[in-house]
């Protein structure tokens, strides 16, 4: 059963927190603002934060810049998950992971349908690799990063958290990039 392991040691992540909005500012951001918070009240290091528009190249490069920096180990977007024409958070994002993480979209809609019913449905939240770093995609709404934050997030990326968690892998991730660099 999940429990934390009281006998090791805290290790904070560094997590940025990307909003997608057309029109959200840093000052209006609710849904960045929940992430920020709970992010630094967990103990975690808020390694970065911006609000870029609903467009798919710049909603990628953001969000590779960020994979690229040794500082972030985590990028968390919310917002641009639902299906009018301008939410393009998932197809921007899924062409560039390296590993598509399917239990985390599960899990998040199983939470979410307990809170909001069939509206789950309404949200194509996903999650990946992308360049080592572990990138969470969460629709735009305040409650719904609450919902994957305290329900899934807060969680795994507490290296106390048993059985598992993303933390202790976290120095595996470019393993087969390592691999492939020293093979002859």
């Amino acid at each position: 059963m999940a429990r934390i392991d009281e006998s090791r040691a805290f290790i904070p992540v560094r997590i940025a927190v990307l909003t997608v909005s057309d029109t959200r500012s840093l000052a209006n951001d609710k849904s960045g603002q929940t992430l920020a918070d709970r992010i630094t009240e967990a103990g975690h290091i808020l390694a970065g934060r911006d609000i870029v528009i609903d467009d798919r190249e710049k909603i990628r490069d953001t969000v590779l810049a960020w994979s690229r920096d040794k500082a972030i180990d985590v990028v968390i977007t919310t917002g641009g998950t639902g299906f009018t024409g301008r939410d393009v958070t998932p197809e921007a994002l899924e062409p560039i992971f390296e590993k598509r993480m399917d239990g985390f979209s599960e899990v998040f809609h199983r939470i979410s349908y307990d809170k909001i019913g069939t509206s789950t449905i309404q949200s194509r939240a996903t999650g990946g690799v992308v360049n080592a770093t572990f990138v969470f995609v969460l629709p735009g709404s305040p409650g719904a990063c609450k919902d994957a934050w305290d329900g899934i997030l807060k969680a795994q990326l507490d290296y106390r958290h048993m059985p598992c968690n993303f933390v202790e892998i976290m120095p595996r991730l470019d393993e087969h990039l390592r691999r492939g660099k020293s093979a002859p």
